[in-house]
């Protein structure tokens, strides 16, 4: 997939309606490495009902909090999809269980990672579901990758612009665009 700098949606860049899934990786699994499992990921979204219009390119950063555990890979898309915040994360916990995603001690190596961190300018909790992600603006594997493709979207919580919050993010510092 190539990398789109920007946006279109219905001929105007609009990121009051942005869907913003993170993606992750530190334990490749059955794939040569975390990069290829990422575009295996990818490559399954459209069959679940998501589109991705743009993403990022690939960043690497040191496991937290236990910088033994491998380094990850991560980065961010932004998605068009009919699903419901519900209906949308439940179909990102199906790519990551066909991946062999485990779910056991926090933060523990992951061969996948899928997080929802906007949903448009949604916000609140309902039914377990935050959004906009709580710790998202944290985290410059995040952030960072999110600048890349939509520096101008804004939290819908603080206002914040994510060209402008990476910043100020506090977890994942040594995170990296890779290559």
């Amino acid at each position: 997939m190539d990398v789109p700098v920007s946006v279109e949606i219905d001929g105007d860049l609009d990121m009051d309606s942005a869907v913003i899934v993170a993606l992750g990786c530190n334990d490749k699994g059955a794939w040569s490495d975390c990069q290829e499992a990422l575009e295996a990921a990818l490559a399954r979204f459209r069959c679940e009902g998501i589109d991705v219009l743009a993403r990022s390119s690939w960043w690497r950063s040191t496991a937290w909090p236990d910088d033994t555990d491998p380094d990850f890979v991560n980065g961010v898309v932004l998605v068009r999809t009919e699903l419901d915040p519900h209906a949308l994360m439940a179909a990102l916990a199906r790519i990551e269980e066909a991946f062999g995603r485990a779910r056991g001690r926090p933060n523990a190596p992951r061969t996948l990672d899928l997080d929802l961190v906007a949903y448009g300018r949604r916000t609140g909790e309902a039914d377990g579901l935050i959004l906009p992600h709580p710790r998202a603006l944290e985290r410059r594997f995040v952030m960072g990758p999110l600048a890349e493709i939509a520096a101008d979207w804004t939290d819908p919580l603080s206002g914040g612009r994510a060209g402008d919050i990476v910043s100020a993010t506090s977890v994942g510092n040594d995170a990296h665009p890779l290559g």
